[in-house]
């Protein structure tokens, strides 16, 4: 019996208590029932239940079913066995970096354009970097709504007690190494505990973040081949995992401390800067503090930005029974959630509907609209079944340099650990 046979019977047999489509009337009549699985918490989560909200208010003749799971590894094992087992969700929300082992996986329907243009899709209509990146072979299997990069947070008392904004209010530019530790300073001695904060404790994907960041700067790669090949470059990783280091071990960052930690430093004043995805921009503006947000700073780029982002995409799980319109109604479905990018885009993401990012009501948006270059510069993490937002490889990967962070380990025992945990993953066969 081959993997794949087992995984499927497996999956039919397994009470997930999860049901796909089923009496549909074929044609176009758009009434009918849909089943959609997301992995929102949060303030994405609250702003997800509003979009679908809008959904049901605009086709009451749909019946729409949302169902949210774990973020993570158990969300992308339960939608694997969930299609294997022919009991898929209508749609579902995947990570860009996922979602091309769910292709390699057969688990995806393909997104022709002929059935995109019937709901106003087109690829000219998106961001080309999150539009390209999501291409397998040429062919759509995912419409982004949005690019979510590793971006810098400030807070404007502090950086204006630090002598680091300009005559209009803004940061200065942190573009090399040498400004940025001279801002950290600053910040510190203007705060009155540290500079700035990170994730260090119980956090594998931020201490990744930060590391590819500044790594991809330099033009750095860690897998090639679909990850069979593991290419870290000795040289510039060890000189990211040195300058991360001396962020801590100097003073500048707290070296033990964890996700809500490092929140709770920034929210109280105690570190001039905060590094984060852009969606803890919720939690700051409930906090009513003094801050704003700009672009990770360009370190070692020169004229070319890079920094770690990934995108939240729409996908078809692979249907057991397609038709038209059922086919319709899930494309009805992403179509309006590309048309509430303004409420997507208000918890801190970068929309990719040209439509909506190229309106003056998006550059009106602020801080949100002042990184939005962001989704220009976008690394996703590299290709292979077990790389992506919350995978294995960022378990390996954001844990050796949690330890550099930390002082527990020096950049190049952290490296050798590194790079043995991923050659190992690279030889071993995907479980689907």
């Amino acid at each position: 019996m081959t993997r794949r046979a087992l995984l499927s019977g497996t999956a039919a047999a397994t009470a997930l208590g999860l049901t796909g489509c089923a009496g549909l009337t074929p044609g176009r009549d758009t009434s009918g029932s849909l089943d959609f699985w997301n992995l929102f918490g949060g303030g994405d989560g609250v702003r997800m239940t509003q979009m679908l909200d809008g959904f049901r208010t605009a086709n009451p003749g749909i019946e729409l079913s949302a169902v949210t799971l774990a973020w993570g590894n158990p969300y992308y094992t339960k939608l694997s066995l969930a299609t294997l087992g022919d009991k898929p969700p209508d749609v579902a929300i995947s990570h860009l970096t996922r979602m091309k082992t769910l292709v390699a996986s057969d688990l995806l329907e393909e997104l022709r354009p002929e059935d995109l243009a019937r709901h106003g899709i087109a690829a000219d209509k998106f961001t080309e970097r999150a539009w390209q990146a999501g291409l397998v072979d040429g062919k759509a299997y995912a419409i982004p709504i949005d690019t979510h990069p590793f971006v810098m947070f400030y807070n404007t008392d502090i950086c204006e007690k630090a002598g680091l904004l300009d005559s209009s209010g803004a940061l200065t530019p942190l573009d090399s190494p040498e400004k940025f530790l001279d801002a950290m300073k600053r910040a510190k001695e203007a705060s009155g505990a540290y500079g700035g904060v990170v994730t260090v404790n119980n956090d594998t994907s931020t201490p990744w973040r930060i590391f590819q960041s500044l790594y991809s700067q330099l033009g750095g790669e860690t897998l090639t081949d679909e990850g069979r090949r593991v290419v870290i470059d000795d040289a510039k990783a060890t000189q990211v995992l040195g300058f991360l280091q001396s962020l801590t071990k100097d003073g500048l960052f707290p070296a033990d401390i964890d996700y809500q930690g490092a929140i709770a430093t920034f929210a109280n004043g105690q570190a001039g800067f905060y590094f984060q995805g852009e969606w803890e921009i919720s939690t700051f503006q409930t906090a009513k503090m003094p801050f704003s947000m700009t672009l990770f700073p360009n370190l070692y780029g020169g004229s070319t930005y890079a920094v770690q982002a990934d995108s939240h995409t729409l996908v078809i799980p692979r249907q057991p029974k397609q038709d038209t319109a059922q086919l319709d109604r899930s494309l009805l479905l992403v179509r309006s959630m590309l048309d509430q990018s303004k409420t997507w885009a208000e918890g801190g993401h970068v929309p990719t509907w040209l439509p909506f990012r190229d309106s003056a009501e998006y550059q009106a948006m602020t801080p949100q609209s002042n990184y939005a270059a962001a989704a220009d510069g976008a690394v996703y993490d590299p290709d292979g079944w077990y790389s992506g937002s919350g995978s294995n490889f960022e378990i390996v990967t954001g844990s050796a340099v949690a330890t550099v962070l930390s002082g527990q380990a020096a950049p190049a025992d952290a490296l050798s650990r590194m790079r043995g945990q991923l050659e190992t993953l690279s030889t071993t066969a995907s479980p689907i």
